[in-house]
């Protein structure tokens, strides 16, 4: 399920921003110390609170909709299968997030000094390949099959009489 409504698209984001941001701060943790370790886990979350708001803010008000802008140049919506718009989407997201999320991090974390330009290149080459990947194989269905599960059980028990009925029903549609 995707978003209908535009608090949907902003709790949609957020979790997708999540999922994508954390695991991308524990790969890079893991290059910079040459290997995966245990301790990357936690170590990754004095990171993600600076990067998660970033790629948010991004996403929301900037990446979103060039991304849909850009995947319909090659897809086109209620005529091409709905997974083919999934990716096209997603595969933009990924083009243009990933070299703007490897300049805040190579700003914030990176010291490269007068070496600034190769070293945001070189991050966004490194990036690149585990961003796209990990978006189409492994966060976009996980999180799209979350949110599905979260607006049906939403929906479940918008008939319940509550003070946020109004709240949860505007919310799911």
């Amino acid at each position: 399920m995707l978003p209908q409504s535009k608090l949907q698209d902003v709790f949609f984001t957020a979790l997708m921003a999540f999922v994508m941001v954390y695991a991308m701060i524990c790969y890079n943790i893991s290059l910079s110390i040459g290997g995966m370790q245990n301790f990357v886990f936690l170590a990754a979350f004095n990171e993600i609170i600076i990067m998660w708001p970033i790629a948010v803010v991004l996403e929301l008000l900037f990446v979103g909709k060039l991304a849909q802008i850009l995947a319909f140049r090659f897809v086109t919506p209620g005529k091409d299968p709905m997974i083919m718009m999934i990716l096209a989407i997603s595969s933009m997201s990924v083009c243009l997030m990933c070299p703007l999320m490897s300049l805040a991090a190579t700003i914030l974390f990176k010291n490269a000094g007068s070496e600034f330009i190769a070293v945001w290149i070189e991050t966004t080459v490194k990036n690149f390949p585990m961003a796209l990947c990990w978006q189409v194989f492994f966060a976009g269905p996980l999180v799209r099959n979350i949110f599905g599960l979260i607006m049906k059980l939403i929906k479940g028990n918008s008939g319940v009489e509550t003070g946020v009925n109004s709240s949860v029903n505007n919310f799911c549609e």
